[in-house]
């Protein structure tokens, strides 16, 4: 992939150019609503609030909705509602075989129900986040005091409930626009976008205590390394993929003979960023529901799952390795491969048909996952022990690092998929055009 000539060129395909500035103008929507707040809200005292709520659920959607939490703005749930509806939907289809009967024979109408069903969904749980950040809200103070809401009650439960709800609603909007008319996944860049916007500030107060003192020169060092490091794995991780090979018999004619190969390729990490998600999820909803519990035994459930101790990292660690491995189940199946192979005429070279070749393909599957859970559990414990055990302010995590790198890469895969179907090597070749007579159709 030559980022250089992609860049280069991009701009040079009309068509591509105008699916890039409606990506860009809808980005541009999103961080705009970023800024909006909820009425009703002393915006002061809440972000007060969250400087201490690191570690909890709040903290965890606050860095997907690239800090519209923390203000609690018009987009405050930002997409993670309609997140978790297609992660649920996804586990439903296995679970249901109404649903996952509808998911594959059903062709278009069944892909088209089942987003609708997506879609009742995270309206369906954007209402009760909302609700519950409503209810909590009222009675929350910041540290030094000062109430979150001043004016607690129905009228207040009503509009935040509705206007959170509403944001998240055109959010999910939003996504399936850019997924449409623009470049790239819609959700995934919306993620991406909140995620990348908080970059800046980090970078600003990182030099701020460089320069202040706070920060030594051999930290500051460490930290560049380190985000280098990370960044050059994630990256190698995510395209690294095992191809087995496949052989598939000749069947244009009857008096044509013989076979040609293919590959099927397994990623390393198929589960991507998922079991993290998850697995941060469970820990950190007991950390959030003691915040509001004031007993000595919520303080000490608190104090045991802080991220950092001991005992939250081995729980978290067993919990990502347990979901990699659960939602890689889930997503790949060897014996519907091995069955569509056999359907299709196809085979892999010295491995039978029909078991053998669900056993192989299981193995190869079980190696990876094990392989990639592995890699999740070091990219998303490593920067907790860098923050708590060496006192380095580490702001680009493991999980925000995977999605920008995740979302970026598949982005340019796109582009440059994009680009083929208007030139005959596309950017990384000769620009050597084609006629087009309109947006689907060369000649």
């Amino acid at each position: 992939m030559n980022l250089s000539k992609i860049f280069a060129n991009v701009f040079e395909v009309p068509e591509l150019k105008k699916r890039l500035l409606f990506t860009f103008a809808l980005l541009a929507v999103f961080r705009l609503g970023a800024h909006i707040p909820t009425p009703g809200i002393n915006v002061a005292a809440l972000s007060e609030f969250f400087q201490r709520a690191q570690g909890t659920m709040f903290g965890f959607m606050d860095a997907f909705s690239g800090g519209a939490l923390s203000k609690l703005t018009i987009f405050a749930l930002g997409v993670m509602p309609y997140i978790s509806a297609s992660i649920i939907m996804q586990l439903f289809t296995v679970a249901f075989p109404s649903l996952e009967k509808l998911a594959k024979e059903e062709g278009e109408y069944g892909r088209k129900k089942i987003n609708q069903y997506t879609r009742y969904g995270s309206v369906a749980l954007a209402f009760i986040q909302a609700l519950g950040i409503a209810i909590g809200l009222q009675g929350m103070k910041s540290p030094s005091g000062i109430p979150v809401v001043p004016n607690p009650g129905f009228t207040f439960i009503f509009v935040c409930v509705t206007t959170l709800v509403a944001g998240s609603t055109f959010l999910m909007w939003l996504g399936e626009k850019i997924t449409e008319h623009g470049v790239g996944e819609g959700m995934s860049l919306l993620i991406f976008a909140g995620i990348v916007s908080r970059i800046p500030s980090s970078v600003i107060n990182v030099i701020t205590q460089f320069k202040s003192g706070e920060l030594s020169l051999f930290k500051l060092i460490g930290i560049i390394l380190i985000i280098l490091t990370m960044t050059a794995l994630v990256i190698y991780v995510e395209m690294a993929e095992r191809r087995v090979p496949l052989q598939y018999a000749k069947r244009s004619a009857p008096q044509v003979g013989g076979t040609y190969t293919s590959f099927l390729p397994i990623k390393l990490n198929p589960a991507n960023v998922i079991p993290i998600i998850f697995a941060a999820s469970i820990m950190m909803f007991p950390a959030t529901i003691t915040k509001f519990i004031h007993t000595a035994w919520a303080q000490k459930i608190a104090h045991i799952l802080t991220p950092g101790t001991p005992t939250y990292l081995i729980i978290y660690g067993v919990l990502i390795f347990f979901f990699t491995y659960f939602y890689t189940a889930v997503i790949f199946n060897p014996e519907e491969i091995a069955d569509n192979l056999n359907k299709a005429g196809g085979f892999i070279p010295g491995v039978r048909a029909g078991k053998d070749t669900i056993e192989y393909l299981d193995r190869i599957v079980s190696r990876l996952t094990f392989a990639g859970a592995v890699f999740l559990t070091a990219i998303a414990i490593v920067p907790l022990i860098i923050m708590q055990r060496m006192h380095f302010p580490f702001y680009f995590g493991g999980t925000a690092l995977l999605i920008v790198v995740g979302v970026a890469l598949d982005t340019l895969r796109r582009i440059e998929a994009f680009a083929l179907n208007v030139s005959y090597e596309g950017f990384l070749g000769k620009r050597k055009r084609r006629r087009r007579t309109g947006f689907g159709g060369v000649r």
